[in-house]
């Protein structure tokens, strides 16, 4: 499921509606204030919010006039982008590690993915050229220091811990001393079940003997409107005080849980957007939004795959998908990406205007079809690879012999190319919404 699930998928229907209307007047504009706002509250975001939210799309697009060369359904589409990400906070802030040690506090209620969001903060940090190591200072959960030794031995991770020691602020000391020449050391903390006066309580003690350069709180990003009080609570009594949320992987609540959070003005520097370890990813709310409105964020494909593959391997493959000079080379590059960077349907969300239209195949794709078709690939030859036009039924025969596949498995493999292909061509040119779309992503590519 996409990020957020049916929102953005109401939200991405809205704003094709949006695109596809000749004429733009006040019928429309109310029509379209009404979808976001029954995509918005049925995602569980505060109502008195939504009403001012729409209140101001609508003041704005029936009262500004459109800038010189803009249209006035692209002037709507920017408006509804630009109040969508004023709601989430407007500005990405950074976690800037810079002293050594740099030490971060973790926080959170059990059962908010808070050893989890440890881990995948470490593998995040480890890309970033870091070595971070941890703290276990949990004595409170049984298992909580073996979680974390599996989780930071599968990342050669260094930890310190001792499940015989049941004295949290003992093992912060002791743990303090061990990696004092660490770059970044990460403590992670009990969770409590109770309320946020525990947690404040819990990270002032431990404050004192740590003296944190960030304490970052883990949201569940399930509990909605609800984490607005704990991140209220934690913005106030902390001024180093950051938020991650986790389980933003198709919950009903999430648009609930961010909104709320960002009322509050505490900075959401993280959020966990799946399962896996590489499931994460810095907050920004343009990029956010972008993709919520099925505008995509061509900045974060291109970053991610820098991270997986040579960055001019990349920026080619970027190209060409997005001007539909697309061949199977380009393929198999970006299956090389798709491996390492996630479900097919989370990276092609991030293409603009692609997300709700890849062939349906596309989107179910699995990594086991994946790797059957980098075997087919690999019996072809590289004019093959450059030009597909020229595979015709006998190279199909040899093509299958060469990879011990039947020949529809080859054929399925040039039918998803096509269908790819076609579904990319022009994307890049048009964007969502004609010229101010393509201006808008701009930005992203910057």
């Amino acid at each position: 499921m996409s990020m957020l699930g049916s929102l953005g998928e109401n939200l991405t229907n809205t704003m094709k509606k949006l695109a596809g209307m000749s004429v733009i007047d006040k019928k429309v504009v109310k029509e379209v204030v009404k979808d976001i706002q029954r995509a918005l509250i049925q995602a569980d975001v505060n109502i008195q919010l939504v009403l001012q939210l729409s209140k101001t799309i609508e003041d704005r697009a029936l009262n500004e006039e459109p800038p010189k060369g803009i249209t006035p359904r692209e002037h709507v589409i920017t408006i509804i982008y630009e109040e969508m990400v004023k709601l989430l906070g407007s500005e990405a802030k950074e976690l800037e590690i810079n002293k050594k040690p740099f030490k971060i506090l973790f926080l959170g209620l059990q059962g908010s993915g808070k050893t989890t969001t440890i881990g995948k903060l470490c593998k995040y940090l480890q890309k970033k050229g870091f070595s971070p190591a941890v703290v276990c200072t949990d004595t409170w959960r049984p298992a909580a220091y073996e979680q974390l030794r599996q989780l930071t031995e599968d990342m050669q991770i260094q930890l310190y811990g001792d499940p015989n020691n049941k004295d949290a602020l003992d093992l912060a000391e002791k743990g303090l001393k061990h990696f004092k020449n660490q770059k970044v050391i990460i403590f992670d903390t009990a969770g409590r079940h109770k309320n946020e006066e525990d947690l404040i309580d819990e990270m002032n003690k431990l404050d004192k003997i740590i003296e944190p350069d960030e304490s970052i709180l883990v949201i569940d990003g399930t509990i909605g409107q609800q984490a607005g009080e704990q991140a209220k609570a934690f913005s106030q009594a902390t001024d180093i005080g950051s938020i991650i949320i986790s389980k933003l992987d198709g919950t009903a609540k999430g648009g609930g849980a961010l909104s709320a959070v960002a009322e509050t003005g505490a900075p959401i520097k993280f959020i966990g957007t799946g399962e896996r370890i590489d499931e994460f990813e810095a907050f920004d709310p343009e990029r956010f939004i972008s993709r919520l409105l099925g505008m995509g964020d061509i900045r974060s494909l291109v970053e991610k795959a820098e991270e997986v593959i040579d960055e001019d391997v990349a920026t080619q493959t970027m190209n060409n998908m997005l001007s539909g000079k697309f061949t199977l080379k380009d393929m198999q590059n970006q299956f090389e990406m798709m491996n390492n960077m996630g479900p097919m349907q989370q990276v092609m969300n991030m293409i603009p205007g692609l997300g709700g239209k890849i062939p349906k195949e596309a989107s179910q794709m699995t990594e086991e079809k994946i790797n059957e078709f980098k075997v087919i690939m690999s019996s072809m030859t590289e004019e093959e690879m450059l030009n597909p036009k020229i595979i015709k039924q006998s190279r199909i025969q040899r093509i299958a012999r060469g990879a011990g596949v039947d020949e529809n498995s080859v054929k399925e493999l040039l039918k998803y190319y096509n269908n790819t292909k076609k579904a990319m061509k022009g994307i890049g040119r048009r964007g969502v919404g004609g010229g101010a779309m393509n201006r808008l992503m701009g930005q992203f590519m910057k």
